[in-house]
């Protein structure tokens, strides 16, 4: 086999990110991407589910893994998603660990170098919103992480801008194993379009409803129909857990929810670039929190105690 032919070879494999909340990961994933995947949000815990976005680089195929945030777990449904975080950067190719440049290594970090001592896989180190500090603070943390873990490679990115993320792209792809194609090439998420349609509703509520309502809600999309005039007409169920908690949901005279669909029907279409017809439902479903299908549906692994 000639060397040309061994380097047009494909790679393909899976990238973890893996770090505190709000260090960037979900920004970092679109900014990889090219395109919104994963849901952006300034309030902690919003990616749940393992939502992937999907990276042709050269002949390589990057499958990005975007972790819930590591978090200190306190009710079962966090439980749920640190144990599938770690469990993602276990089954992974390859793991990123991204610090937040001005948070530096905090208690949070501090969490995620233990855990991570554990992972046999090869280890990079992205330092993220370097436009915050100056260059030394940058040298010092790159200094102290490198000093507590063997990380092969340390990239320094402002995922915000895309400064630095391109030799990151080509790093993965080169780190990646030789193989097939896991996905056709047009295929840029593999997060179904109805799952992500949820989560961006999931994050309207939250945007609107935060104060009133803590982490007890959750939304399934029911149906998702082409009509012939190119629209799509989308159903979605709010499960919240009880009466008190619908009524806020729907608002006076149905304002609330009215607002929040108007806001994701905004969304929805932007992204996948259609009219879409978009209607919310509302329904109590006692301890939903506490129901293993639930989890499962959300592609979590429901801890037992």
């Amino acid at each position: 086999m000639s060397d040309h032919e061994v380097g047009a070879a494909t790679r393909c494999g899976f990238v973890a990110l893996i770090g505190a909340p709000n260090v960037g990961k979900s920004t970092l994933v679109n900014a990889l991407v090219g395109s919104k995947v994963s849901i952006v949000s300034s309030k902690v815990q919003t990616t749940r589910a393992l939502i992937r976005g999907i990276v042709i680089e050269d002949r390589s195929q990057i499958i990005l893994v975007d972790t819930p945030g590591i978090f200190a777990p306190k009710r079962r449904l966090d439980r749920a998603m640190v144990t599938t975080a770690w469990s993602g950067a276990h089954d992974a190719d390859l793991v990123c660990l991204l610090l937040d440049a001005r948070k530096g290594i905090d208690e949070e970090a501090e969490a995620v170098f233990e855990k991570l001592k554990q992972v046999k896989h090869p280890l990079f180190l992205v330092i993220n919103k370097i436009d915050t500090v100056a260059r030394d603070t940058l040298l010092a943390l790159a200094q102290r992480a490198n000093e507590r873990l063997s990380f092969e490679r340390t990239f320094m990115i402002a995922a915000i801008s895309g400064d630095g993320v391109a030799d990151l792209r080509r790093a993965m792809a080169e780190t990646l194993p030789a193989g097939p194609f896991l996905y056709p090439e047009d295929q840029m998420s593999d997060a179904p379009l109805r799952s992500l349609a949820a989560e961006i509703t999931r994050e309207k509520i939250y945007r609107k409803l935060h104060q009133e309502l803590p982490y007890q809600s959750t939304v399934e999309t029911d149906t998702w129909t082409e009509r012939k005039d190119g629209s799509v007409k989308i159903e979605q169920t709010i499960f919240v857990e009880r009466e008190s908690q619908r009524k806020i949901v729907l608002g006076k005279g149905g304002a609330t929810i009215k607002a929040i669909g108007a806001d994701a029907r905004r969304e929805l279409s932007e992204l996948i670039e259609q009219p879409v017809h978009l209607f919310l439902f509302v329904k109590v479903r006692e301890h939903w929190g506490d129901d293993p299908d639930r989890y499962r549906e959300m592609g979590l692994e429901f801890p037992k105690e």
